[in-house]
């Protein structure tokens, strides 16, 4: 059984990150266009399941669907969508995840929503606090079940969400 442990923030999570990322890179060679840390874990200071969160942006849907067998020989376990259309989701670590990655092809509007609330939590460290507390809340709360756990935060994600993609287009505006 997966246990759902909120820890105080890790200052190795970016280098973490970078580890995995240079893993990635040789392994799907010219398939990616972009690599994110998203996540909690991209949040400086943020508490945190501590679970890598990668976002690839992948060159195309050929490519997206090719992933597999590269994603499998770094030591992923392919989950195919996991619920989210167009999206190509991949986990390592077993029951205690360490890393998760999640793939779309270039101007997949998921992309934008990871990259969107992420640069908003950083931008809003009261926010960020808040939903670290949820977080916190929602592991205890949740008795390791993982979707009461995602139910618990879905009402705070939603609202910021939709408060992040508002401050993304008015930067991109101005």
């Amino acid at each position: 059984m997966r246990i759902i442990d909120v820890v105080d923030y890790n200052t190795q999570w970016p280098s973490l990150f970078a580890e995995e990322s240079a893993v990635l890179l040789a392994e799907l060679e010219n398939k990616i266009s972009r690599i994110h840390h998203v996540g909690s874990t991209s949040i400086p200071g943020m508490a945190a399941k501590p679970v890598i969160d990668i976002l690839l942006e992948v060159i195309d849907r050929e490519a997206l669907d090719s992933l597999d067998p590269a994603m499998e020989s770094a030591g992923y376990v392919a989950r195919g969508e996991y619920g989210i259309p167009n999206r190509r989701y991949f986990s390592k670590g077993g029951e205690q995840r360490s890393h998760q990655v999640h793939a779309f092809v270039m101007g997949d509007e998921h992309i934008l929503k990871l990259l969107a609330f992420r640069n908003y939590l950083i931008k809003n460290e009261e926010i960020a606090k808040q939903y670290a507390e949820i977080k916190r809340a929602g592991a205890l709360a949740s008795e390791n079940d993982i979707r009461r756990y995602s139910a618990f935060k879905a009402g705070f994600i939603e609202h910021h969400l939709r408060l992040a993609l508002i401050a993304h287009e008015q930067e991109q505006s101005s």
